[in-house]
């Protein structure tokens, strides 16, 4: 995590990121093609169809089902987590807030309580808001300390967490289908009845009461022609992506010793590789010591809603991981014997599209006001902050109907999505759409029309943290 600025700017996350020349285009052709219409096979009807299977995706799957709902989830890969898993993003940022209570919980809470100690670390509970600096010391260079203060903040062995996340699902009914690919909403009017998916099989239907997109880029909700916002700052490493790998056999104490101890020299080293390297990154702890984790490079002004842009990272990424190795090998303490291990099955996309939904969360929320259709609590940015109240209306599309929208391509503006974008809140909003979306789909409803005050008290029962609404408003 870069650091946080405060006051009225805009950036709150300042980290290294790097714009490149792109590489040479081919050139499109400006031919056509026609696709005859036909009518294509239903490959099943549910409740509740959830595509996606990333943070967001899995918990609204399991907690539909937990709901008695019929759910069908489909993931384009073989594996459930998206970019906790499959992306390597390892490090699950903070879960509690800056007085050490842990707001984040429900689907987030009890998956992680399933990862025995040899696959998960992070400070323990009692640490949680402390500001001795001997700990904020040692948890700042594993990243679960900023601003002084300790936060549940852990990292975790993403093999596991594919696991225990397919367990969940299996446990709670879910059916899932892999090696499939959500690719155009159907439409009853404006409203969303299911998916059309791409296999193996062909081109496939699945027809559902109620329909979860959680793509991460809205590619449902834009299909169903939902307005949404694609702006984002450069500047910001919430704009940028990149392709994340691990290393191993490494020793991160003896890094981590060499980084503190010796800032000059670790100064000298990172501007060595800059030199070096061009685009160059420090690696971060992982469950184990003897594994490291890159986040980065990050490279700014690509755009994942195009494949040309998403092809050219994934080849940029990959070549620097074979040159962060050559490096680290030849210059970094406790890498002279470092393997490539891992690099992720998916790119590391933090933004593409945003919903225009029948709520925002906006900057001016921030300020600790608790929202009537609020749906969970996540931690602000900077103890300068209060937590902020997520609305229900953030995840409804405006224009579209049968269709719910968690994740990071939620209803916000671009400087609150720096940290609804992140795995945690992505929990939170996933158990927020199954259990709307099973409310709905039982009693016939629209998602919009589903009560406020049913729907928290469900998720209640199911250990989300909520504040207290003193008045709510349904519908």
């Amino acid at each position: 995590m870069g650091s946080m600025e405060g006051g009225g700017g805009r950036l709150f996350f300042r980290s290294e990121t790097f714009d490149t020349q792109k590489f040479e285009r081919r050139r499109p052709s400006d031919k056509t093609v026609a696709e005859p219409a036909r009518s294509l096979p239903v490959h099943t009807e549910c409740d509740v169809l959830v595509v996606g299977g990333g943070p967001a995706g899995t918990a609204a799957a399991v907690a539909a089902a937990r709901l008695g709902a019929d759910v069908v989830l489909l993931e384009r890969y073989n594996h459930l987590g998206g970019l906790s898993t499959g992306g390597l993003v390892i490090w699950i940022d903070r879960m509690s807030d800056w007085q050490g209570r842990h707001v984040i919980r429900g689907f987030a809470e009890e998956l992680l309580s399933r990862l025995t100690r040899d696959k998960i670390t992070g400070p323990e509970p009692v640490e949680w808001g402390s500001h001795d600096p001997e700990r904020v010391a040692y948890w700042g260079q594993r990243n679960a300390a900023f601003n002084g203060t300790v936060t549940h903040a852990p990292t975790l062995d993403p093999e596991w967490l594919k696991a225990e996340s397919l367990a969940m699902v299996l446990e709670a009914g879910v059916h899932p289908i892999f090696h499939a690919w959500g690719a155009s909403p159907i439409m009853e009017g404006r409203r969303v009845a299911g998916c059309l998916f791409e296999s193996k099989e062909g081109r496939r239907a699945i027809l559902a009461r109620v329909t979860v997109d959680a793509t991460g880029d809205g590619d449902l909700y834009a299909g169903a022609g939902s307005a949404y916002d694609t702006e984002v700052d450069n500047r910001d490493i919430h704009g940028c992506m990149n392709t994340s790998w691990l290393f191993g056999g490494v020793d991160m104490k003896a890094f981590l010793r060499f980084r503190a101890e010796m800032p000059e020299q670790f100064t000298q080293f990172m501007a060595q590789g800059r030199e070096a390297l061009g685009f160059f990154d420090k690696p971060s702890v992982s469950w184990r010591d003897d594994i490291a984790v890159f986040m980065g490079p990050r490279f700014a002004g690509y755009s994942a809603l195009k494949v040309e842009d998403l092809s050219e990272v994934e080849i940029r990424s990959h070549r620097l991981m074979l040159e962060h190795l050559a490096f680290y090998r030849a210059h970094a303490p406790g890498f002279s014997d470092a393997f490539i291990m891992l690099s992720g099955s998916q790119l590391g996309v933090r933004h593409g599209r945003r919903l225009a939904g029948r709520g925002k969360l906006t900057r001016e929320n921030w300020d600790g006001a608790v929202a009537p259709d609020e749906i969970g609590v996540s931690p602000s940015l900077s103890p300068k902050f209060a937590n902020v109240s997520v609305p229900y209306g953030a995840i409804v599309p405006r224009e579209i109907d049968g269709l719910l929208a968690p994740g990071r391509h939620l209803s916000c503006d671009a400087t609150s999505h720096s940290f609804m974008r992140e795995i945690p809140q992505c929990w939170l909003t996933g158990q927020a759409a199954g259990t709307a979306a099973a409310i709905a789909a039982d009693r016939s409803l629209a998602p919009s029309e589903v009560p406020i005050a049913d729907l928290r008290a469900a998720l209640k029962v199911q250990g989300a943290y909520l504040s207290d609404v003193p008045a709510m408003a349904d519908g």
